[in-house]
């Protein structure tokens, strides 16, 4: 099982994860560099030392980050490529924050079942069409896609009603214990007890 380590985001910064010492999880909005940095060299890590960036989807509170990882290279679905490439400021909700560095770079095009490390890659759309969850078989880092509590991420910039409850509805497939989500506190032991709040939030 691959070890996660819990980055809490800071402001508007979303939650990022650390695998295995190597991947990055999403690398929220890029304004708290210090604070990233710092988080990661707690856990051992050099930033120049991290070798892939995983971007859960294309908004800017996840990837706006990932201009401070040169060395990296960067995954996202290929759907949510399209609006990080084009620098699409509407799909990447970039209108929402100030601009710092250049966040359009994609060096690796995921798609659903695709493996990095333990994980599978899911695709999740609702939030965005590119969404995606990884999943080892256990432990679910879910993007915006649900939150603890019952949360699912909001479906009016760029996401759909429809497609989000057919994810979901996948997710409860699956035997989740510990879901990572790209905001707020992480779930312990009842992962799937939270996925089911979230769909009959639906």
């Amino acid at each position: 099982m691959s070890n996660i380590v819990f980055i809490m985001g800071f402001n508007y910064d979303s939650n990022c994860y650390l695998i295995n010492d190597s991947i990055l999880v999403d690398t929220g909005a890029g304004h708290n560099k210090d604070y990233l940095f710092s988080k990661l060299k707690e856990n051992g890590v050099k930033p120049e030392n991290v070798e892939l960036i995983v971007n859960t989807h294309c908004h800017f509170d996840h990837i706006g980050g990932n201009y401070l990882f040169p060395n990296a290279k960067i995954a996202v679905h290929e759907l949510d490529a399209i609006s990080m490439k084009n620098k699409d400021s509407l799909g990447t909700s970039l209108s929402a924050f100030d601009f710092e560095g250049d966040n359009s770079r994609v060096d690796i095009e995921l798609v659903d079942g695709d493996k990095i490390e333990d994980f599978e890659v899911i695709h999740t759309p609702g939030h965005t069409s590119g969404g995606i969850c990884l999943w080892d078989g256990e432990n679910l880092i879910s993007g915006d896609t649900i939150f603890a509590g019952g949360g699912v991420g909001r479906m009016d910039i760029g996401g759909s009603y429809s497609d989000m409850k057919n994810s979901i509805e996948r997710l409860l497939e699956l035997d989740v214990k510990n879901i990572y989500p790209g905001h707020g506190p992480i779930v312990e032991q009842n992962g799937k007890e939270h996925i089911k709040m979230s769909y009959s939030l639906l």
